[in-house]
């Protein structure tokens, strides 16, 4: 059998290794393979802004389950992640959010060079053609579509104000901007002037689909890295039932997921060596880091009954503010994300429970994440989806954010401007709170760490995504961050995957 052969063979089309086939197949010299295990995003939900629901548990949804939660009661968590051209970009809720500047230059100063936040603030605006026009802090012309909350039904003056009233700076603040946290504003969404969701993939994907150095393979289920001599140099992967390899003389960059991309590893001998070894997996490079440092955001639901009936929303949520519960000065890194919805959405109308008139619904965020997990291998059989530990409220200051984030809401919902909608609590209501929160988080999908950069024993890649010990493969997704973001994980991921990409075409 002939051996296929490409420069650069990119593991997984979500939203980094779409960013990824657009940035290195844009020098024609380049041959690129991108391989993903689902299939095109040609289903029709995945193009309606609240189609995106009932793809949760279809066909090109991984549907990765937790092991059992201690701290949930002993809940298991159906962790939802797309497996189709566009990754969980296509099933996701659209919302465009950088995290705080702080984030990233924790990282810079956990010996990242290169990852501060004045550092990657040119590729967050690269990424972007924003609806509100340019500034310092916002750019048009980019690939993806950036648009303050365009659904106006799910628009709320009674929020916005409501927070101002009760401290915060708006209405109308703008978190992408000069501040992150204390205002309270718009969410800002990755959807097309026409009404249309704009995916990794119909973003980066569509646009370059004809070019003849970059090769499309769907099905394709990556099961090892070939390594020879400490040097990758291809990807074995499994499709309609064929095992098939091709080959590089450049790079495999792993862009699979915070779950899948640690699996990929250690089935190819890369990582702890006394996980490796329990299952009969030929050590290539003991990185005692794979797999660890899993962390997720928890999102908790709040419901108030309302005084009056709104239209329905289209979108899941549209308004937000972020905070830090700890001191909530400027400056303060938010662990607290705080969406509200004046109207029970469109998109859980099927799901929500019959509350005998209309609610409107706070969704605090636990963002900065202080319980830390894992991703294991179940067993060397590829096919088996790994051990999802993510220790879930294991720490208590993740159950303090939530209940002052119960103090928060009550505030806000006790202002004057928000009168017309508090028509008393229904969730928790009367109901213990340590209780409530234990047996009703859940996760908002943002899975991220379990290859982190760094520079310390338990770092998997170093400041260019290098695999720590293997020359010629690279990681480049949500996987790599030290610690997640103060915010939903898709923009970062689209910035890390086009700062790699600079980083390889220099």
């Amino acid at each position: 059998m002939a051996k296929s052969s490409f420069d650069y063979i990119i593991i997984g089309a979500g939203a980094a290794g779409c960013v990824l086939a657009n940035r290195l197949s844009s020098q024609a010299a380049n041959k690129v393979l991108l391989l993903e295990a689902g299939e095109t995003d040609t289903n029709e939900h995945i193009h309606q802004l609240g189609g995106f629901t009932q793809l949760w548990g279809s066909d090109v949804d991984w549907k990765f389950t937790t092991s059992e939660q201690k701290a949930l009661n002993g809940r298991q968590i159906l962790i939802n992640q797309g497996k189709v051209i566009g990754g969980s970009s296509s099933i996701n809720a659209m919302m465009h959010v950088r995290g705080n500047p702080r984030n990233f230059d924790c990282w810079r100063e956990q010996g990242n060079e290169g990852w501060g936040y004045e550092d990657v603030l040119p590729y967050f605006k690269k990424i972007e053609d924003y609806d509100g026009g340019e500034s310092p802090y916002h750019a048009t012309g980019g690939p993806m579509s950036v648009r303050d909350c365009p659904d106006i039904n799910a628009r709320s003056e009674h929020f916005m104000n409501g927070a101002v009233e009760a401290g915060y700076d708006g209405p109308n603040w703008d978190y992408n901007g000069a501040r992150q946290e204390n205002g309270a504003g718009l969410l800002q969404f990755n959807i097309t002037k026409d009404g249309q969701r704009h995916s990794a993939a119909t973003a980066y994907l569509d646009p370059v689909r004809s070019r003849t150095n970059l090769t499309i393979t769907t099905g394709a289920e990556v099961t090892k890295i070939l390594i020879e001599n400490g040097r990758t140099v291809g990807v074995e992967y499994n499709q309609a039932g064929e095992t098939k390899q091709v080959y590089t003389d450049g790079e495999v960059i792993v862009c699979a997921g915070a779950f899948v991309s640690p699996k990929i590893l250690m089935l190819s001998g890369i990582g702890p060596a006394d996980q490796l070894q329990a299952h009969g997996i030929d050590i290539a490079v003991d990185l005692p880091g794979v797999g660890q440092n899993l962390q997720d955001h928890l999102q908790l639901p709040v419901i108030y009954r309302s005084n009056v009936e709104l239209p329905t929303p289209t979108l899941l949520t549209g308004n937000v503010l972020f905070t830090s519960t700890k001191n909530g000065r400027p400056g303060s890194t938010p662990d607290l994300q705080l969406n509200f919805i004046p109207a029970a959405p469109a998109p859980l109308l099927p799901v929500l429970p019959d509350f005998g008139g209309p609610v409107c619904i706070f969704l605090p965020i636990l963002v900065q994440p202080q319980s830390i997990g894992e991703v294991k291998l179940r067993s060397a059989n590829p096919y088996e989806a790994p051990v999802i530990n993510p220790n879930y409220l294991q720490a208590e200051a993740d159950v303090q954010v939530f209940q002052r984030a119960l103090e928060i809401i009550r505030t806000i919902a006790g202002a004057t401007a928000f009168g017309d909608l508090n028509g008393g609590e229904i969730a928790p209501g009367a109901m213990e709170l340590d209780e409530f929160i234990r047996a009703n988080v859940s996760t908002l999908w943002h899975p991220a760490g379990t290859c982190k950069m760094g520079q310390d024993a338990m770092a998997v890649v170093s400041a260019d995504l290098r695999v720590k010990g293997i020359d010629g493969l690279r990681v480049g997704d949500a996987s790599v961050m030290p610690q997640v973001t103060s915010g939903n994980t898709h923009v970062p991921t689209l910035m890390i995957a086009e700062k790699l990409a600079d980083m390889i075409l220099v």
